[in-house]
């Protein structure tokens, strides 16, 4: 299975849902996408939905923490919800909810960011 990834804006918080397998075949065109849409000025944050993501290997690791450090040195969030138990599995062993923030879902991430979530879906 590929990746699917979509993409939103809602106020000033880019949402990122990803939707199948994110491995080193999908890594080049994720991270061209996501940064077309950090270069859209009204966008500050970035909340990524991995509800739909089956798997991610150290390859997405590497995208996320790359956007990551994009956002945070604007003086921006990057939020992470929605996280399947396998996927959680990784980000742990990485480490990178140490620095970056999990929420348990979309509507609480964009409630922590400031945006009203009414709506949303």
């Amino acid at each position: 299975m590929s990746l699917q990834s979509h993409f939103a804006v809602r106020e000033n918080v880019l949402i990122v849902r990803l939707n199948g397998e994110l491995d080193h075949h999908e890594t080049g065109y994720l991270r061209e996408a996501w940064q077309k849409q950090l270069e859209n000025k009204a966008v500050d944050h970035v909340i990524v939905n991995l509800e739909k993501l089956s798997f991610m290997d150290s390859s997405g690791l590497g995208v996320m923490l790359g956007r990551y450090k994009e956002v945070q040195a604007k003086g921006n969030v990057m939020v992470v919800c929605s996280v399947s138990p396998e996927v959680k599995r990784l980000f742990d062993m990485s480490g990178l909810f140490k620095i970056m923030q999990l929420m348990e879902n979309e509507s609480a991430a964009l409630e922590s960011l400031g945006v009203a979530s009414c709506g949303m879906k």
